[in-house]
């Protein structure tokens, strides 16, 4: 599903990250590893949101570098800690995203009532709590026809009601879309509620299979 070919992301002089070779399969993956070991930086360089040599391939042959609207339309990303423009509301950030993502306002309204921020979604970015930017974020990610989606810490900062409507909601995409997921998580994922493909682990500036 996605072919990572000799990434190098340096900032200045040093080596952030390096991979030579990795094959993520389709599935529901788990990213693993100590706060600043690069699990951001790796899941921003496959989002397509810095600069790095090399290629990342999704779909065997749609690459990042010679393809890049094509891959971003594949390829979603709902950051840790999500930071938007204060002025903009939630609506205007959808309508932004189906259009971008090609995607649809009945798949939009669908997971805005889901995760019950219908209350607050015509309301400026900068009213909304992390929770209410969380759930945003998490809204975004699953816009348009990803086949995969990066979630960086997406447990944190909501309610318990939320963890179990995220958990519903990446297995229902995962089984009834065929969207992968790469997780990243401090937390213990429920395995029972999906079944994850595999580990990786960033460390040393490297990723490996656990």
């Amino acid at each position: 599903m996605l072919q990572i070919v000799n990434v190098k992301k340096f900032y200045g002089s040093y080596l952030a990250l390096q991979v030579s070779s990795l094959t993520i399969s389709d599935g529901i993956h788990w990213l693993q590893g100590i706060n600043g070991s690069g699990k951001t930086t790796f899941l921003k360089i496959i989002a397509g949101l810095l600069p790095f040599s090399g290629d990342i391939f999704i779909r065997d042959t749609i690459s990042i570098k010679k393809k890049p609207v094509a891959y971003r339309r594949l390829v979603n990303y709902a950051e840790a800690e999500p930071l938007y423009p204060s002025f903009l509301s939630g609506t205007d950030l959808i309508n932004l995203f189906v259009k971008a993502k090609q995607g649809t306002h009945q798949q939009a309204d669908e997971l805005i009532e889901l995760l019950h921020v219908n209350s607050f979604i015509s309301h400026p970015i900068g009213t909304y709590s992390s929770g209410m930017q969380k759930k945003m974020s998490i809204i975004l990610a699953l816009i348009g026809h990803p086949s995969l989606v990066l979630l960086d810490e997406p447990l944190v900062t909501v309610d318990d009601a939320s963890v179990n409507i995220i958990y519903e909601l990446i297995e229902n995409y995962h089984r009834s879309k065929g969207t992968s997921f790469l997780l990243t998580s401090h937390q213990q994922f429920d395995q029972s509620r999906f079944t994850i493909e595999n580990r990786f682990l960033v460390e040393n500036q490297m990723i490996k299979h656990l």
